[in-house]
């Protein structure tokens, strides 16, 4: 142990990186402000990283819209070099807080535009509300900050296994505690170069090596070639210390070669699952403008006109008929009931009438009633289920699957903010929960899982469908409208979250959204078919269904996340133990 986390205190007046006291120095040239605006620019790249948002240039070899995940681990790697300039802990915490401040604002900014342009919150409100959100959550990583520079030991390894079980653990608390919001952690600019760790790690796993990586590029460099390093020097008591110059090379050797393996390696998707048959589908994108979706006349009229034109259309394809037709989330903005029999019976006719057709339709619908409460759902009608049906909707025949992990303030709303959501004039409402694990819908030989929106930012809680094998989904379909947040860069965001939903899983996703990106996703996460976002139409194409189950898949069903818990307050409570026999006489 000790080889590993190494002595972890000395006294005051040591600079983390060059030995010296630094920090009291730069402090008073005014070098703290300095490092206060890097790593407010580090936070926007870590922001950037994710999906980068740019469209009039982009580095060399990075697209608009794509992550990278070299520049996440550029940018936190800035954080941690920060912190191994802080004099003390709450120096630390406050340059972590002012890094996770820019990379949470820039990451979800465009949560002003559903508050100022469709919910008609003044502009000064709607950015006071962004950067309080952020500001709020920045307070994780200013704790992990803190245990960082309180635990993090003298050996360069110790320090980088401490940082990456702060980082996550900080994760962990944003994406779970108080409902939870992910949105934007840095594992999910790891889709392309880490994508072999993926149904191993999933993506808080992926984030921790991103982190080690990180601060290893902060620690090793400063090693070589400064003889004061091969000396004990006098530290603080609460920061980072030097190591062995000889430890050098071997790390960097394993630091470059764990790059590489996780860029060269293939994934392993392929090896845990195979093959249970193609499913030709149909996407569609309505692209109806979301300032008039729920206007009487127009977003609606449009909505009940296009959305049924298209099931025909895919019903009477005939021998190029799909499989199954998917509409985004709350395609019909309207409850089933209020539609009434004129909507309603042309389409299951239609379904009913195509012989021996095989086309299904899966929509977003809102369900329910005001006794009982209302959900945002998803409804599944195949053939067999309108043949001799007795009434408009025969009971118990359709699949359902309603929300289970619900937006707040969209969705439902704390009693104590109900005041600001009166603010603005977005139809927002109190929903009903669904079950964790719902049913798949029995379809063509497949299973087909249904999630809604932003459920499929916690890959945890799709897992849980995985527990039992043999029931497990074949097939993973995402039904979203983000259109609330208009040509921005959180299309591209929730993209990739998709792409890693399907990389840990091993499962495809179909994705049918209102504005974009409406896309096939394959299990090992590449996108093999995709709409043109904002513009109206149906993705024609087949999607491959897949059986057995990720490493991912098979802890994250039976234990959810508790084992990430468990090894990054494993690693702290290690580092505070050996720190604590050190500091005994």
């Amino acid at each position: 142990m000790r080889s590993l986390f190494g002595h972890l205190h000395a006294p005051s007046g040591f600079s983390l990186l060059s030995g010296q006291g630094l920090g009291a120095r730069a402090a008073g040239r005014g070098g703290g402000w300095g490092w206060l605006c890097l790593c407010l620019l580090a936070g926007w790249l870590q922001a950037a990283s994710l999906a980068w948002p740019l469209k009039a240039w982009a580095p060399p070899g990075l697209a608009p819209g794509e992550p990278s995940g070299l520049l996440q681990i550029a940018s936190l790697a800035v954080l941690a070099l920060s912190l191994r300039h802080a004099r003390h802990a709450r120096q630390g915490a406050w340059r972590a807080w002012t890094f996770a401040l820019a990379w949470l604002a820039g990451s979800f900014w465009w949560l002003f535009v559903s508050m100022h342009v469709y919910g008609g919150l003044a502009a000064p409100l709607a950015v006071l509300a962004v950067l309080a959100l952020a500001a709020f959550l920045a307070l994780y990583y200013a704790l992990a900050a803190w245990l960082v520079c309180s635990l993090a030991p003298r050996s360069p390894l110790g320090q980088m296994i401490v940082f990456a079980a702060a980082w996550t653990l900080a994760e962990l608390m944003r994406g779970r505690w108080l409902t939870g919001f992910p949105w934007g952690a840095g594992g999910y600019a790891q889709v392309d170069l880490m994508a072999s760790l993926a149904p191993w790690l999933g993506v808080y796993g992926m984030g921790a090596v991103a982190a080690f990586v990180a601060c290893g590029l902060a620690v090793l460099p400063a090693l070589p070639g400064n003889r004061r390093l091969h000396r004990r020097v006098p530290a603080g008591p609460k920061a980072f210390a030097t190591a062995r110059a000889w430890r050098q090379p071997v790390l960097w050797l394993l630091l470059m070669g764990g790059v590489l393996l996780a860029i060269r390696a293939p994934s392993v998707a392929a090896l845990h699952t195979r093959p249970a048959g193609a499913l030709s589908v149909w996407l569609l994108q309505g692209n109806v403008p979301q300032d008039e979706k729920f206007v009487p006349g127009k977003g609606v009229a449009l909505a009940l006109d296009w959305y049924p034109a298209q099931f025909a259309q895919a019903v009477g394809a005939q021998a190029r008929a799909p499989d199954l037709v998917v509409a985004p989330e709350t395609a019909l903005p309207l409850l089933p009931e209020q539609l009434g029999p004129d909507f309603w019976e042309p389409l299951l006719d239609a379904i009913d009438g195509q012989g021996q057709g095989r086309t299904a339709v899966l929509l977003g619908v809102p369900l329910g009633s005001y006794e009982a409460g209302y959900t945002n759902s998803a409804w599944g009608i195949r053939p067999a289920d309108v043949r001799g049906r007795d009434g408009l909707f025969p009971a118990g025949r359709f699949y359902r699957y309603d929300k289970h992990h619900l937006v707040p303030f969209g969705e439902f709303i704390p009693p104590f903010l109900r005041w600001f959501t009166d603010l603005m004039h977005i139809p927002l409402g109190d929903f009903g929960r669904g079950a964790l694990v719902q049913r798949p819908w029995s379809l063509m030989g497949q299973r087909v899982a249904a999630n809604i929106c932003y459920e499929d930012l916690f890959g945890e809680e799709l897992a849980a469908a995985f527990a039992d094998a043999g029931q497990a989904p074949t097939v993973l379909v995402n039904l979203s409208n983000i259109g609330w947040f208009g040509d921005t860069v959180a299309i591209d965001q929730h993209l990739h979250i998709s792409r890693l939903r399907a990389m840990e899983l091993g499962r495809p996703m179909l994705r049918a959204t209102n504005t974009g990106a409406t896309a096939v996703i394959d299990h090992r996460g590449q996108v093999v078919a995709a709409l043109p976002r904002l513009t109206r139409g149906h993705l024609v194409a087949e999607a491959e269904g897949r059986e057995g189950l990720t490493p991912y898949a098979r802890w994250a069903s039976r234990a959810g996340l508790w084992p990430v818990w468990g090894v990054c307050l494993a690693v702290l409570l290690i580092a505070w133990a050996v720190r604590r026999g050190r500091a005994r006489p």
